[in-house]
């Protein structure tokens, strides 16, 4: 059991300094994943950014995904084939759809990230990270998404997902790092002693101290310091 999200994250990210990664960029699914990241990001003086996932739902069944929408520019659309099919949708069907969500998604990468761009992975190393993992689904969206933008490499880290889970996601990625995976894998929580809901100001506050954090680091590199290998 970790103490919180921010012990899971300073645990990975030891695990992760070893690896010796190429130019690695940290990407957060927000919330529960921002305050496990930060650590890693602060490890190896990586930018740290978002990866904002929105649910594309059926017909009459919202809760059901036949695509879902993660954010960039443009946003990529990653499809559910299988429910696609089910529910005999149409490319105009799932375009309408995806066309509604959207904006929700645009607002929510807005309010955490505000005026800042999101981060290119064009040629670095991409660390998803999350608070952990129970099916995988996000994760499994936001990976095929990342491999669309040309990275080095996709690397997944969590501090807690089932075996089953693990095995999953380590068909997508080109590395899962995930530090436990208990066999009677059932709530999230129960692996974490603090596991309150975060709201957006947190995760907006993270975001700017990774940011301060961040050109502190090239302003030392600029006066000479060594840069990190």
């Amino acid at each position: 059991m970790y103490k919180d999200r921010a012990e899971a994250g300073r645990l990975l990210a030891a695990r992760i300094a070893e690896l010796g990664l190429h130019d690695p960029v940290v990407l957060a699914l927000p919330r529960g994943g921002v305050p496990v990241a930060d650590p890693i990001a602060a490890a190896l003086d990586a930018p740290l950014d978002l990866v904002v996932v929105r649910k594309v739902g059926a017909p009459g069944n919202p809760e059901l995904a036949v695509a879902a929408i993660v954010d960039g520019n443009p946003p990529d659309v990653v499809l559910n084939r299988e429910m696609v099919e089910a529910y005999d949708l149409s490319e105009e069907d799932v375009d309408e759809r995806v066309k509604r969500e959207r904006p929700e998604l645009e607002r929510r990468a807005s309010a955490y990230r505000g005026r800042r761009k999101a981060l290119s992975v064009t040629g670095k190393t991409a660390i998803l990270v999350d608070d952990g993992a129970a099916t995988g689904t996000t994760m499994k969206v936001a990976i095929r998404a990342m491999r669309r933008r040309s990275p080095h490499a996709v690397v997944v880290a969590l501090p807690v997902a089932p075996p089953e889970t693990v095995k999953e996601l380590r068909l997508e990625a080109d590395l899962v790092i995930c530090l436990t995976e208990p066999a009677q894998f059932r709530a999230l929580s129960l692996h974490y002693r603090d596991f309150h809901q975060l709201t957006d100001e947190e995760v907006t506050q993270a975001l700017h101290a990774a940011a301060r954090r961040r050109r502190s680091v090239l302003k030392g590199w600029k006066k000479g310091q060594p840069k990190p290998d």
